[in-house]
């Protein structure tokens, strides 16, 4: 690890105004990710600002919905009466995620910051132009059994990782967010990750120095019949080959509102439009998920080594579904026995 400056931030503006002065300066919350990157010198900021000192914890109703702080641990915010009640997507996600340990340190500002877990990106002698703009991508012909098949481009093959960020996807939450000379603005979470295209190495839209303080949830009526479903090689402390955030609203057996988000698919959580569209106002049967599913994965281009991916995603996408149907809960199993069916 590289030497770099640490400081523990006194308030926000302040914390603010060092790193957006700073282009090699990045925010620290818990570390769980950002610490490893240094260590592996993948990442070699030369200014930490840690903000978890800073009153961003709070998670608490805003007008009909609910507003968590940035600086909350995963933990917190998924164990908190507010989310359990109004949005068990959200807990169930985060509960799907990392380990006990990791949750009760990982911020959920943080968690949204994470960057993918790409063993190329993590090999700094392996080409990588989210680590390294301009040096290739040996993912994109190399052992790419776990990259993207939605959404990539020539550039990077990667995926995002976040649990909590597909339900946030799904629940179209909001990221609040604080810039320099006080400035501020609200990032629906459809634009705040994004593509690769040319430019991989930005994750996301946040500039320099801005700083995540909160994500709002608006209030819906999707916790009666949400469910969330993570496929992953092992059944816990594993990164999802395929997960699935889906919530339903149904009146008369007819779908008035569903809400489907993918992860371990693309560069980004994978909002899934042309099912959402395909299934409102039809009614909640297996044969019209199956097909809902089987029209978003028309666009779908796996890579050399990920082809199961494409059929991992419409069973996953179907049980998801179902689950929502049946009262909601958590889904977890294995890819093997997902991709006999």
């Amino acid at each position: 690890m590289r030497a770099f400056k640490y400081t523990n931030a006194p308030d926000s503006a302040s914390a603010i105004r060092t790193v957006s002065a700073n282009p090699a300066a990045k925010f620290l919350g818990g570390g769980t990710n950002l610490v490893d990157l240094m260590k592996e010198d993948v990442m070699h900021p030369t200014e930490l600002m840690d903000v978890t000192r800073l009153s961003y914890t709070k998670i608490e109703k805003k007008n009909d919905g609910v507003s968590i702080g940035a600086t909350a641990t995963n933990s917190t915010t998924a164990n908190h009466e507010l989310i359990r009640k109004n949005y068990p997507l959200l807990s169930m996600a985060i509960l799907a995620g990392a380990s006990a340990q990791i949750r009760n340190m990982a911020t959920n500002g943080g968690n949204l910051n994470q960057r993918t877990r790409c063993s190329y990106f993590y090999d700094v002698n392996m080409a990588c132009n989210k680590r390294e703009p301009g040096s290739g991508c040996a993912a994109l012909n190399g052992v790419n059994k776990n990259h993207a098949i939605l959404g990539w481009s020539e550039k990077c093959v990667a995926t995002y990782p976040s649990d909590m960020a597909v339900a946030l996807a799904a629940l179209d939450a909001v990221v609040q967010v604080e810039g320099p000379n006080n400035s501020s603005r609200s990032i629906p979470f459809a634009e705040f990750h994004r593509l690769p295209a040319d430019h991989p190495e930005k994750d996301n839209n946040l500039k320099q120095g801005e700083l995540i303080t909160a994500i709002d949830l608006p209030a819906n009526q999707l916790a009666e019949k949400s469910y969330y479903l993570k496929i992953r090689e092992r059944s816990s402390y594993a990164f999802a080959l395929v997960s699935v955030a889906a919530a339903l609203v149904t009146e008369g057996g007819r779908i008035s509102e569903v809400r489907i988000a993918l992860g371990g698919v693309a560069h980004k959580p994978w909002r899934a439009t042309v099912a959402e569209k395909w299934l409102t106002g039809k009614e909640a049967t297996t044969a019209n998920f199956k097909a809902a599913a089987a029209a978003e994965m028309k666009n779908a281009k796996p890579l050399q080594h990920n082809k199961y991916k494409v059929g991992l995603a419409l069973n996953a996408i179907t049980r998801a579904l179902e689950g929502a149907m049946q009262g909601g809960a958590y889904g977890t199993m294995e890819a093997e026995s997902t991709s006999k069916n």
